[in-house]
């Protein structure tokens, strides 16, 4: 129970510093889609996308390692040690993999090659920041961190698009400053400096937190690759001004992707603090059926909302990105189960179980994707990509049986059929029949989440007495 508590004050903790910011992120889509053109906003997730796929080759994910590594830490001397391993990597990596990119992208003429540069290394910096907070249980500092990130970001989103009027180079220079500079502001507020030194590089730590993140490259390039070959193949055969609006379908299902990470980033230490006692699988077990049913309503609540609120948050051009858009949910919900479990694979330390699961993933995604294109357009991507979650999701399913074994859900009959039902009234586009099916899996929402819906009442009762 102490646990269990544990992961929900940490989960809100960090829902309060991103939620805020996230919500005002979302309503500005109307503003995005309203001044930059398809094409324009297919070039920026592009380039996202890209830095998402380079950034594990360039730190090897050493700043996850530092993360499980601090959780495990004993006095100060370790903590230094860990921390010191794990800066150093990433500066010396981060310098050689600046150079590299500015030689590749001159020998290529990409005109964003600067803009590639500072990205990465402001998503770097705030990896390190993130995973130093969490690492050391400051959630709150984390909260703090997350909320200003955000903050700056849609405030300078403004200026640079809306005031200045620079359109795509307004998205890049709001990205990079807001990261970078309070990424900076966190690891100075968090003395990393007096942590780091040449001093304590210790060679047997350092092969153990590399045998630790480097089976972890390939799960998150995997992943980053399934985003990527999407991307890739849609504007080289369809046009960036397609995948502008692929992109943009993929907004809303980041929705869920929110939500999810407010938890997994509590999880992933509260499932390595718990590995070692004897009541684990009884709270692995209690912690999964939640999220399987919170993640369910998010998805279906999601969905049945969405032919009131797309039509108002979505203009011009992008309007195609409706038909796109359940697939894509339930892609992310099984995605998300997925890395559930690798929460726990992290916990134990078998992190290669992630990354092989991933690789097949991206082979299968990349297959479909390339073979369908041609006949079907942007739903071959879409295809694709749910294919690769849910095998992704069976077979680490299957793995996990060697360390825990989870239950099965009873629900899950009466969760697809809600999922089909939301879904042909989400097509129809019956707005009678929209609100009655929206109101009916509200309902089911609720009853599924009995006991969150209970325990939030509890508390409010409690606050008004």
């Amino acid at each position: 129970m102490k646990h269990k508590k544990e992961l929900i004050k940490n989960t809100i903790i960090i829902a309060i510093g991103r939620c805020s910011t996230q919500v005002i992120t979302f309503l500005l889509l109307p503003l995005y889609t309203s001044i930059l053109s398809t094409k324009e906003y297919g070039e920026y997730d592009l380039l996202n996308t890209i830095s998402i796929f380079a950034i594990p080759f360039i730190t090897m994910l050493m700043e996850e390692a530092m993360f499980r590594f601090l959780i495990d830490v004993k006095d100060k001397a370790e903590k230094k040690k860990v921390i010191s391993q794990t800066v150093i990597f990433s500066l010396i990596s981060m310098t050689v993999a600046s150079l590299l990119i500015f030689i590749i992208g001159s020998i290529f003429h990409y005109k964003y090659t600067l803009y590639l540069i500072f990205f990465i290394v402001g998503s770097i910096l705030s990896g390190l920041a993130g995973s130093l907070c969490r690492g050391q249980g400051k959630y709150t500092i984390y909260a703090v961190f997350n909320f200003l990130s955000s903050f700056f970001n849609v405030f300078l989103n403004i200026i640079f698009i809306v005031v200045l009027k620079i359109g795509i180079h307004g998205l890049f220079l709001s990205y990079i400053i807001s990261n970078s500079l309070v990424s900076l502001w966190i690891l100075w507020r968090l003395r990393v400096p007096k942590y780091v030194s040449i001093k304590n590089l210790d060679k047997k730590l350092m092969k153990e937190m590399v045998s630790y993140s480097v089976p972890l490259v390939p799960n998150s390039v995997s992943w980053a690759i399934i985003n990527l070959s999407d991307r890739i193949v849609i504007t080289s055969v369809l046009g960036a001004a397609v995948n502008g609006i692929y992109s943009m379908a993929n907004k809303f299902p980041t929705i869920i992707n929110t939500f999810y990470n407010f938890f997994y980033m509590a999880w992933k230490e509260s499932a390595s603090k718990i590995v070692k006692e004897e009541n684990k699988e009884e709270f692995y077990n209690s912690i999964y059926i939640n999220l399987k049913h919170f993640l369910m309503a998010v998805s279906l609540v999601l969905i049945g909302v969405l032919p009131f609120v797309f039509p108002i948050l979505i203009k011009n051009d992008y309007t195609a990105a409706y038909a796109y858009i359940p697939s894509l949910i339930i892609s992310i919900y099984f995605s998300n189960l997925s890395s559930f479990y690798g929460g726990i694979f992290a916990a134990y330390k078998e992190t290669k179980i992630m990354g092989s699961s991933t690789v097949w993933s991206a082979i299968i995604n990349l297959a479909l994707t390339l073979s369908l294109v041609h006949f079907i357009g942007v739903y071959a991507a879409i295809i694709a990509t749910f294919v690769s979650t849910f095998s992704v999701y069976l077979y680490r399913g299957q793995k996990m049986k060697k360390y825990i074994h989870l239950e099965k859900d009873t629900l899950t009959l009466c969760h697809l059929l809600c999922l089909i039902c939301v879904s042909l009234t989400y097509y129809y586009k019956n707005n009678l029949l929209c609100l009655f099916t929206l109101l009916v899996v509200t309902l089911y929402s609720m009853y599924i989440n009995k006991g969150f819906v209970n325990m939030v009442l509890r508390k409010l009762k409690i606050k008004k007495a």
